[in-house]
Order: C-alpha cells, then sequence, then structure tokens
C-alpha cells in the first residue's frame, strides 16, 4: 500500500479544518486535508457570529469570504408574544468586531476550503479514512475516489469531521451529552420579506413560541432574497405533530403570529430536512497525536449560533499549539487547547441552559434593562466567550442565575 507523510492530517474541510489548515501554512508547515464529500455541500448553520472575523482574519481569508458577497450582519432580533428586541452586536463589552455575515454554507464552505487550497494547503475531496492508528506514528488508512487504498504517516492528526465524529467513534471518545435529546426541522425559503415590515435583513430573527417558551425558531436571511428557516424542541414535542418535516415546520411557523405574517409570501420550494440528537461531548478533546476540532468534540445547541465559532477558536488554539510542538517544543495540550477551549464552551453552555429553562427569556426581555449589563450580554451574543474580563465569562453561572432572579423580581 502506498505510504504519503505529511506534518499535519485534517480530516474535514468544514470551517474548523479550513481555518486550520490556513493558519499551519501560514507558519510553513504540510498541511493535507482529507475531505470524505464534494464541495459545495448542504450544511446547517448559517449564522456567523462576529468573532469567527478574528480567525477568518488570522487565516488570511478576510478577502476570499469579503468578496464571496454574504448577507450582512450585524446582530440579533428576538420576538415573543408580540414583544422584539434586539442587541447590536457592535455596541458590546468586548473588544472585536462587531459584524460579520450570514452565510448559506455550502457556499461559505467552499470559499474557506478553496482559500486554503489558495495558501498551498493539500485538499483533497471524496477520499474517505476508513482507519486510524495513534498508538505509535500516527496513521490514517485512506480510500481515493478512484477507489484505491492508501496510508498517510503524520505527526498530527487534527479532527474537523463535524457531526461525522471520525475519531471520537474509531478511537471509542464518544460520551452522551447531558443536554435532552432535541430535534430540529430546517428548509432555505425565498422569504419575499420586505424591508421596513418590522424585520431586519442584517440580523438573524430567534422567535420564541407563544405557549412554549423551551420551543424556539430561527429565520437567518441571505443575500439574494433568500432564507434559512428552522425550528428546534423537544424530539417528544415534535413527535406529537402529524406529517412530514415539511407539514410539521409549516404548522408550527403558523402557530406564532409573527412569523407567520412575516413569511406570509414565501415561496416554499426547499425539502425540509431534520436533525434529531444533536448534542454530543466525548471524554477528551485530544490526546497523543490528534485533537478534536469543533463539532467532531462537542456540540451543544444550535439556539446562539455558537457552532462555528467554537469550531473556529478551536482551530486557532490547535493550529498554535501544532506549531509549537512541530518546532520541537513540548505541549502539553490539556492546558494549552482543551482547557482553554472549554471555558468558552461552558460560558455558552451556561446560557443555553437559561434559554431552555426561561430565565433568559426574562434577561433579554426586561422592559427596563441595564445598559452596561446588556453589553456583556451581547458579547456572548457576539461569540466573545473567551474574554474572561467580562463578568458573565468569568462566572456565567453565578451572575447569570441573579440577573435571572433580579429580572423576575422586576
Amino acid at each position: 500500500m502506498r505510504v504519503e507523510k505529511f506534518e499535519v492530517v485534517i480530516t474535514g474541510a468544514g470551517p474548523s479544518g479550513a481555518v486550520a489548515a490556513g493558519l499551519l501554512r501560514k507558519q510553513g508547515h504540510q498541511v493535507l486535508v482529507l475531505e470524505k464529500e464534494t464541495f459545495p455541500r448542504f450544511s446547517i448553520g448559517e449564522s456567523l457570529l462576529p468573532q469567527t472575523m478574528t480567525y477568518i482574519e488570522e487565516a488570511g481569508m478576510l478577502k476570499d469570504v469579503v468578496e464571496a458577497g454574504f448577507q450582512h450582519k450585524n446582530g440579533a432580533s428576538f420576538s415573543w408574544q408580540g414583544r422584539t428586541t434586539e442587541f447590536d452586536f457592535r455596541d458590546k463589552f468586548s473588544q472585536g468586531w462587531g459584524t460579520t455575515y450570514q452565510v448559506e454554507r455550502g457556499k461559505f464552505d467552499k470559499v474557506l476550503a478553496d482559500a486554503a487550497a489558495r495558501m498551498g494547503a493539500d485538499v483533497r475531496y471524496r477520499h474517505t479514512v476508513t482507519a486510524v492508528d495513534v498508538t505509535g506514528t500516527p496513521t490514517i488508512t485512506v480510500k481515493s475516489d478512484t477507489g484505491e487504498s492508501y496510508q498517510v504517516e503524520t505527526k498530527l492528526i487534527l479532527d474537523a469531521s463535524g457531526f461525522a465524529r471520525l475519531l471520537p467513534r474509531l478511537l471509542e471518545l464518544e460520551q452522551p451529552s447531558a443536554f435532552p435529546v432535541r430535534q430540529a426541522f430546517f428548509t432555505h425559503v425565498e422569504d419575499r420579506m420586505a424591508m421596513g415590515n418590522g424585520f431586519d435583513r442584517n440580523k438573524i430573527r430567534v422567535a420564541v413560541h407563544p405557549e412554549r417558551p423551551d420551543v424556539w425558531y430561527w429565520v437567518i436571511p441571505f443575500s439574494g432574497g433568500r432564507c434559512s428557516l428552522g425550528v428546534v424542541a423537544s424530539a417528544e414535542f415534535l413527535d406529537t405533530y402529524q406529517g412530514d418535516e415539511m407539514t410539521k415546520l409549516r404548522t408550527l411557523v403558523n402557530e406564532d403570529p409573527s412569523l407567520k405574517e412575516l413569511l406570509k409570501n414565501a415561496v416554499w420550494d426547499t425539502p425540509a430536512r431534520t436533525l434529531r440528537g444533536y448534542a454530543s461531548n466525548v471524554k477528551q478533546l485530544c490526546g497523543k497525536g490528534y485533537a478534536l476540532l469543533g463539532n467532531a468534540g462537542e456540540f451543544l445547541d444550535p439556539v446562539f449560533s455558537s457552532g462555528v465559532t467554537i469550531a473556529m477558536t478551536s482551530a486557532s488554539l490547535a493550529a498554535k499549539c501544532a506549531h509549537r510542538e512541530l518546532g520541537g517544543e513540548t505541549v502539553d495540550w490539556q492546558a494549552d487547547f482543551a482547557v482553554p477551549l472549554r471555558k468558552g464552551v461552558d460560558a455558552f453552555r451556561t446560557f443555553v441552559e437559561a434559554w431552555y429553562a426561561g430565565g433568559f427569556q426574562k434577561i433579554i426581555f426586561h422592559p427596563a434593562p441595564q445598559a452596561d449589563i446588556r453589553r456583556m450580554i451581547c458579547s456572548i451574543l457576539a461569540g466573545y466567550a473567551w474574554d474572561t474580563t467580562n463578568p458573565y465569562v468569568a462566572e456565567p453561572k453565578r451572575r447569570l442565575t441573579v440577573l435571572e432572579q433580579v429580572c423576575a423580581q422586576g
């Protein structure tokens, strides 16, 4: 069997894989990216957070993204029972980007992967990893698009395989998530929503079900008059609805008066899809010869669009560790990669838990919010969950619990 050698092998060409490849190529390292699919391909998760722009810029891909013509995004809008509140990401506690984009992930991922290839990464599509051995020299067995099998010896494997969770499966690292089993129905529509009707295309709209605060919808506008539309709820709740995915999604949308009005002229021209039991966790994020990036390691929930931000943060941390290790340093991956990554993930987790418990709604819909606290909350929503100067990152559980109590009393 043919054997190739690369300094770093990245499995998956999505955002975490592409950004990691770009960062490592800027440092001059040999990088092979193995992607089992052909790009562009459909992927859920289209509303970026401003924090991601820092990593895109660091990876040398900013020009590629800016020139792709994606929908500008400057904040988030929340609606519930006729009330609406907006967060402008430019008015936040943390320093850094305050704007970003809402993207069709198929196109966005292709832009990043093409940028990685332009920078010198060897990106191979329809090459499927069939086996991994990390007991000695990390070795990957691959089946190419022509059916040929070959092996790659490397110094480091970065698993950016997303929901495929390649290394967690092959190395038996998976463990159950603490989150309840939730399900999403989603599609893309020609929305035919006019500006001036109370909807801002520069913001994601998150709507709360009028009677079930644990059920929520997303509306993510794209450039070109289309949008991503979805609903998230417990699997048990969604199982009470009749029909296929599209029928259930349309029924649920019509249960929210504001969404029903907003989408009254929409053309539902794309079959709906579903994702069930998507929350995941692993025993460890790194080990001898490997590290897990993005959704391959852990996925929380789509409510605050944190997925791509976590993915790119993991890519940035891993690339820094990899560069040091490849340069001959002894790197403590647990201390320098896993611990700081989980710090921000845990901050996001606290907010997700508060959302489904209903306490976060009391905060964001409070009629008289305190400006400085609102800016701190806005920073989390903008993706700055690793800014430990923000009290709601430094001690998210205690701060959020106290704030919920204050808002409930008010």
